[in-house]
């Protein structure tokens, strides 16, 4: 056996993976025990974006090119997350 043989560090992209996992568990763990109230829901959008953020740049790869193209994934990503909150907001109503 070769005594040359490097041992691979972890990737960022498997720390953004795990990440992306915990925050999807502790939403299930959310859902599962019926927690609902708005700092709960408050908290769990921010855990979305963030997992959509990170989607967006490492696993569509768009870290690395021009603002232009983030500010409309961004864009989208941020109405999404708009009507969610507002579609939770006219259910409290």
């Amino acid at each position: 056996m070769s005594e040359n043989i490097k041992s691979h560090p972890v990737r960022p992209y498997t720390y953004v993976w795990l990440i992306l996992i915990l925050l999807t568990l502790f939403a299930f763990v959310v859902g599962k025990h019926e927690i609902g109230n708005i700092t709960i829901v408050s908290l769990l959008l921010f855990s979305t974006l963030i997992k959509g953020q990170m989607v967006i740049d490492f696993f569509m790869g768009l870290h690395k090119v021009r603002w232009f193209w983030k500010i409309i994934m961004y864009s989208w990503l941020l109405l999404v997350m708009g009507l969610i909150g507002f579609a939770y907001w006219l259910g409290l109503q």
